[in-house]
């Protein structure tokens, strides 16, 4: 099987590093940016290229991974590929791709991905969508040669729901440890102090609903600890501001 890459980030990286290691040749690697695309490249023993025109043809998959704004830019520039693409977004409808000379899908792995950090794909849930019944099937196969254990099927209404979870699951509890990050460091203590809290509260939801799990002054309607921290934030208005309202919402859902 032989796949090339439009996009030298995160998710590029790491799933053309995937194909590598799993025997799929890896033929272009593109980039607007000629020594980004050189680096991912060179990991995966492909060919670099800073011009749409130049990516090769007779391939079996094209993957599209760059950000939203790029993927809309670039969507209608491939008219001269027959071979199947896809995006990897989680928020973009399908239809971005859509067109009469190739088939076309996507490909979505639930999973919060950086270049630094290797990622096995066993544990990671594959969502795809595609123009037609083969195209599917061909890239449940492709997801589960990269190790997936989990491939489902997810059209893009429902994918775009499932993005929106992933991002106040993932994102914005870690703008959260960034907030308690600078909080720590602002008094002069080590943000290593609160790992053990961190991985406790994540591993608790291994075995209980989130709901179960919450603990803390809003969950039990402790008013007074409350404006105890609302009164050490009052300089601060956004994250008085950000902590009354989580507070308030934690305080709903716990009532409901």
């Amino acid at each position: 099987m032989k796949v090339s890459f439009v996009g030298s980030g995160n998710v590029a990286t790491q799933l053309a590093k995937a194909c590598s290691a799993k025997g799929i040749t890896v033929v272009d690697i593109y980039s607007k940016s000629i020594n980004n695309a050189n680096l991912l490249a060179e990991l995966v023993n492909a060919k670099a290229v800073s011009n749409l025109n130049d990516l090769t043809t007779d391939i079996d998959l094209l993957i599209i991974a760059v950000s939203d704004n790029a993927l809309l830019e670039i969507a209608n520039k491939f008219e001269h590929f027959t071979a199947s693409i896809v995006h990897t977004s989680g928020s973009t409808n399908i239809d971005v791709l859509k067109s009469d000379n190739y088939d076309y899908g996507v490909i979505y792995p639930l999973q919060t991905i950086s270049k630094s950090k290797e990622i096995d794909f066993k544990d990671v849930p594959f969502f795809i969508e595609a123009s037609n019944p083969d195209l599917k099937l061909a890239l449940s196969i492709f997801c589960e040669m990269l190790g997936s254990k989990n491939v489902q099927y997810a059209d893009s209404a429902l994918r775009m729901k499932l993005h929106i979870a992933a991002v106040f699951a993932c994102n914005f509890s870690n703008h959260m440890y960034a907030i308690a990050e600078e909080l720590m460091r602002k008094n002069a203590l080590d943000f290593e102090l609160l790992k053990p809290l961190i991985a406790e509260t994540a591993q608790k939801i291994q075995s209980m609903s989130p709901k179960s799990a919450q603990t803390g002054p809003a969950s039990r309607n402790d008013t007074l600890t409350l404006e105890k921290h609302l009164q050490a934030l009052h300089s601060e208005k956004a994250l008085f501001d950000l902590y009354k309202a989580i507070s308030e919402d934690i305080a709903k859902i716990q009532n409901s």
